[in-house]
Order: C-alpha cells, then sequence, then structure tokens
C-alpha cells in the first residue's frame, strides 16, 4: 500500500479558501469530484504546484508533476465541499494514514466553525 503524509501547502490553501467562505457545505462527494477529464482541463489552465494544492496528501516515492503523487482531494477545484473532507478523514483513517486523517479532521472541525455548524464554544 502507499504511502502518504500531509501535503502543508494543500492543508494551508484549504484553511484560507475556507476563511474566504469558499465552501459547499452540502453535497455528495461520489458526484461532485472532479473526473479525469475535469482534472485534465484544470492542469490545462493552471499549474502543477496549484493542482496540487487541492490535496491533503502526498504520495511518498510517487514522481513530481503527476497525478499519482497527490491524493486526499478535499475540492471541486473551485471550492472546498464539506463531504470531500469527510470522504478524506474516512479513507485516510480506514487506509491508516494518521496524520492526514487528522490533517482532514482539524479543517472539518475549522469548516464547521466558520459555517456556523454544531455547537462549536
Amino acid at each position: 500500500m502507499a504511502k502518504y503524509r500531509v501535503h502543508e501547502a494543500g492543508v494551508a490553501r484549504a484553511h484560507e479558501r475556507i476563511e474566504a467562505r469558499q465552501y459547499v457545505l452540502d453535497s455528495t462527494w461520489t458526484e461532485v469530484q472532479p473526473g479525469a477529464e475535469r482534472r485534465n482541463a484544470y492542469l490545462e489552465r493552471h499549474s502543477w504546484q496549484e493542482y496540487a494544492q487541492w490535496h491533503l496528501g502526498l504520495c511518498e516515492g510517487a514522481g513530481e508533476e503527476t497525478k499519482g503523487r497527490y491524493a486526499f482531494a478535499y475540492g471541486d477545484l473551485r471550492r472546498v465541499h464539506r463531504s470531500a473532507l469527510i470522504a478524506c478523514v474516512y479513507r485516510a483513517s480506514e487506509w491508516h494514514h494518521k496524520s492526514v486523517e487528522l490533517a482532514a479532521h482539524d479543517l472539518l472541525q475549522h469548516l464547521d466553525e466558520v459555517a456556523g455548524i454544531g455547537d462549536h464554544e
């Protein structure tokens, strides 16, 4: 199984997007998650660095500037999706990538706080 580490630039960019209220609270991630065609179109107009910032994980050993390098997407290449963060927490937990799981969990908590969801104090 591949090993992943937290992509700090992706976490920081997700945090910035949440602060800027660039998020979707209610979506079905499997329906809005960008597919290969959409990711390819994004890469035609943006740099690999910009593409990378849509991911919370980096695959250790994968080549730079390859899609296989980046994992745990948290948005639709425009906005953060709450459902994507939930999926990241679940998948990272399932695959035993604790640092990515915790980063996604912290972002989810931050999003909920900014959006006024739940009983944050």
